[in-house]
């Protein structure tokens, strides 16, 4: 037990002065001989205890006077109700009780020896102001209401946490100044109660140990375990602080203090209306013991007639209080399969539905027979409903996300411009509101400077035919193997016809591939082939088995071989979602320069729009020219960035492919207008056209009077039109040579024209990559070739 608070505001003195008090009062009006001789006897007997009605401020007397002090509260603590209620006297402030019922002892023992009673949530610099708070009330008369309700937390025999309401009765106290008492008035009063939580001032007002109590308090403990967790089970399902694993942990706690059971685990399944599965509820983080590792299953497949009939149909619970005898008796379905799989013995199905509709299945398991059942069931009813809007927040969570994701990767609605169209849409609301006609017009931006860049998977027409030709070749191969075996067998002149055909195939072939060879071939195999093989399957069992080899290595949509294509496949799919995924990630940091438009599309590699210019924003970030300037820096040092991370990507992927970058400048700003029809930004009227014409064609032009494309493996090759975007780039080449970004070979040229396009210039400027192959193991850059010379 604590001893006396020495920091406090009251002298706490255990005094029984008011029972005494009240007995003499009262045995005067006694008609009851029986009830005065007893009045008379206590108070004769509590004489010999002065202590008991001076005070007593000191544990180890209030022990020694434990016999004295049960006689004198036997009327107000009744040897009947012992077993009953829980009740004690108690030291106030001071969580120190004695004369306790019997029940109080026993729910105090079985929370363990080293269990301590405390207030939720108090502590004592909040007891000092409730102390002072109790002076004001009771000396100085003041009207103010300070009830809260209090609880004790304690733990039962099996751990789990119990709570009680406590009910505190202060009739039995009196409250003294001493001459370290300060005399306060109504404006101090009124002072404190404006500062509540200003410790130092209520000090200041009562200082330490300037009050006398003098009595004692009666606590009367309700177990409101039930209410409690049902609050804490609306708080954890409402919150949307805690991770998934946590708050599931806090979910199952609640229910096992709910219903008592130091074992029980909760689940959940979640129900899709429109084709009758349970599946695990979004995030995956409640356990489905319906489902146990599947993470979809039809309804009729795991349910069975009855189960389906109490969930799904009518909307009731389904207890199983004997999953042995449930699963002899279903002859061992789905469903109690994987209860035993989980040691699960007994359990309670409860729907969770709403408006008719199902939305899930609670589930709570216990790995005993029984102690689960339709009767404990009950207990579900006043929490179902919360669990309900939990449910239907994760699903319309969900279903938000859904809309996210389409919004990110299926339109282009960029977030840096949602606002333009909130706008829009409010009036298009307003309109429909107003006359019921509305109409969504286009958004357009007027006056915006264009950033354009791709880089570009080198040679990727020629890679892909390679891989399907080498694919072809291996076929065409395996086909004469199979056909050598059945000319061993069984030697046949439509045997060698074909393999006649095949080798003449394999020629033609290796001269090029166009599409009408690749159809042929398909053809061949489908009408000749196909069939041969399958004859050859009923002759001859070592036909059968290099058939069968043969056909695990065709692709059934085609009926092709797929492996060097698949590996060419692969490996862009690789390099395109992480260079897509990288720019996505690298621009939300470039909107921190200014908030602009940004798009990229994934191609053989990845090209990427940004559009950045006064009329973008809501105008709370005026436009210079000065952020265009560090976007253009941000664009060129992340096509660097990119360059390597496209070599780094291949570093273990089965094909190596090479890239080739370009930038295209365009100093003079244009119009964007966003198609309904097409759901994508546009250039806007005949003038800026030319920019689109020139984005489209310009990896393609050559270097003048020569044969050489302008973009080139292991460079960047930055297209302009004017002298002063060429002094710009060539700045920013130079900071970034410093920063071993770019490399020193850099080319000023002139371009070829192309149609409808004159006067391009290019400055052309070598990459340096990185590498951590020096002995310190630290990154050092390396040219191209080095790189290839690595890579091989």
């Amino acid at each position: 037990m604590k001893q006396q608070l020495e920091e406090f505001p009251l002298d706490i003195k255990v005094s029984f002065h008011k029972v005494i008090e009240q007995y003499k009062s009262e045995i005067g009006s006694v008609t009851s001989s029986i009830a005065k001789a007893n009045m008379e006897n206590i108070l004769k007997y509590a004489s010999s205890f002065p202590k008991l009605t001076e005070g007593i401020n000191d544990l180890e007397e209030l022990t020694k006077h434990q016999a004295a002090i049960k006689i004198l509260l036997d009327d107000l603590f009744p040897s009947i109700l012992t077993d009953n209620e829980i009740k004690a006297a108690s030291i106030p402030f001071h969580d120190i009780i004695f004369n306790a019922s019997k029940r109080f002892k026993s729910i105090i023992n079985n929370a363990g020896e080293d269990f301590q009673l405390d207030a939720r949530n108090f502590d004592e610099n909040l007891y000092y102001i409730y102390a002072c708070i109790i002076i004001i009330k009771q000396y100085y008369k003041y009207p103010i209401d300070f009830s809260r309700p209090l609880y004790y937390d304690i733990p039962d025999e099996d751990g789990l946490m119990r709570h009680y309401r406590i009910a505190m009765n202060a009739d039995f106290i009196d409250i003294e100044p001493t001459d370290r008492s300060i005399d306060i008035s109504k404006d101090d009063i009124e002072l404190l109660i404006q500062n509540y939580n200003d410790i130092d001032l209520w000090k200041s007002k009562f200082p330490p140990k300037s009050w006398i109590l003098k009595g004692f308090t009666i606590v009367n403990l309700t177990d409101v375990t039930i209410d409690d967790e049902i609050s804490n089970l609306k708080t954890t399902l409402l919150s949307r602080e805690n991770n998934s694993d946590e708050e599931m942990q806090r979910f199952q706690s609640i229910f096992r203090s709910i219903f008592g059971l130091r074992d029980l685990r909760a689940g959940f399944t979640a129900f899709n209306k429109t084709d009758e599965t349970l599946s695990y509820l979004e995030g995956k983080s409640a356990r489905s013991y319906i489902l146990d590792s599947k993470s979809n299953q039809d309804c009729g497949t795991v349910l069975c007639e009855s189960s389906y009939k109490n969930l799904v149909e009518d909307k009731s619970y389904f207890t199983i209080v004997d999953v042995d005898k449930y699963a002899d008796a279903t002859d061992h379905n789905l469903l109690s399969k994987n209860l035993l799989k989980n040691n699960i013995k007994s359990c309670i199905l409860a729907p969770i539905a709403k408006n008719g509709e199902l939305l899930g299945i609670l589930e709570l398991v216990s790995d005993k027979p029984y102690e689960l059942n339709s009767i404990n069931a009950i207990k579900l009813e006043d929490i179902l409903p919360y669990i309900v809007t939990a449910v239907e927040r994760n699903k319309r969570d969900y279903e938000n996300r859904i809309k996210a994701v389409i919004q990110n990767e299926c339109t282009s609605i960029h977030p840096s411009v949602h606002w333009v169209f909130e706008q829009e849409a409010k009036r298009f609301i307003e309109d429909l509101d107003d006359d019921g006609i509305a109409s969504f017009r286009d958004i357009a931006f007027e006056d915006v400077y264009p950033l354009y860049g791709q880089i570009d998977i080198v040679g990727s027409s020629d890679a892909r035919n390679d891989g399907i030709q080498r694919d072809l070749d291996e076929q065409l191969n395996a086909v004469l193997d199979i056909l050598e075996l059945a000319c061993s067998e069984e030697e046949l002149p439509i045997y060698e016809q074909l393999k006649y055909k095949i080798i003449e195939v394999k020629d033609e072939l290796s001269d090029s591939l166009n599409a009408s060879t690749e159809q042929n071939i398909s053809n061949m195999f489908k009408h000749e082939i196909k069939p041969l093989f399958k004859h050859l399957s009923k002759r001859s069992k070592s036909c059968k088995a290099a058939i069968l080899e043969y056909r695990t290595s065709i692709n059934p949509d085609t009926g092709l071989f797929y492996h060097h294509r698949k590996d060419y496949d692969l490996t862009v799919e690789r390099i395109n979602k992480n260079l897509a995924r990288y720019i996505d990630n690298k621009q939300l940091d470039a909107q921190k320069i200014y908030p602009h438009y940004f798009e990229r599309y994934k191609t053989d590699g990845v090209d990427h729009n940004i559009y950045i210019g006064n009329s973008m924003t809501q105008k709370n970030k005026p436009f210079d020219e000065l952020y265009l300037s560090n976007l253009r820096l941000w664009q060129l040092s992340t096509m660097c960035e990119m360059e390597n991370r496209f070599y780094r990507i291949q570093e273990s992927m089965p094909l190596q492919l090479d890239a080739a970058s370009l930038i295209l400048v365009f100093s003079s700003t244009l119009s964007i207008r966003y198609r309904m029809d097409e759901k994508k930004f546009d250039i806007d009227g005949a003038y800026n056209a030319r920019y689109e014409i020139i984005k489209k064609r310009i990896d393609k032009a050559f270097v003048k009077n020569t044969e050489e494309r302008v973009t080139q493996k292991g460079k960047i090759a930055i297209v302009y039109t004017q002298d002063a975007e060429q002094r710009e780039y060539l700045s920013y080449i130079k900071f970034l040579q410093r920063k071993k970004y770019l490399g020193d070979q850099v080319e000023i040229l002139e371009l070829e024209d192309v149609q409808g396009v004159v006067g391009l210039k290019a400055i052309r400027v070598n990459v340096l990559y990185t590498s951590s192959d020096d002995e310190s193991g630290n990154k050092s850059t390396i040219t191209y070739e080095e790189l290839m010379q690595q890579l091989d």
